[in-house]
């Protein structure tokens, strides 16, 4: 039991620290050039397509709980009467 555990600890080991690793390019400077842009576009738009997307989403679900709370609201302040 125990030189299962051994091995185990062994192969892990061996995984975690001689394994290649990939290269990663910084993309950093780009994504500082294009932020720093003055082009007109906000900041928290100038992400492209999937920020457009998510900012629409958020401005939709914000309204469309205010709207609900609304709703909410005026059904507590006027309940129905019980016959």
């Amino acid at each position: 039991m125990n030189r299962h555990i051994f091995a185990l600890q062994q192969v892990a080991r061996r995984c975690i620290s001689s394994s290649a690793r990939r290269p990663v390019e910084n993309n950093v400077p780009q994504k500082q050039k294009l932020f720093q842009e003055d082009n007109g576009i906000p900041v928290h738009l100038k992400g492209g397509t999937a920020d457009a997307l998510l900012y629409r989403t958020t401005m939709a679900l914000t309204v469309l709980g205010a709207g609900y709370v609304v709703y909410e609201l005026v059904k507590a302040a006027f309940p129905q009467k019980k016959d």
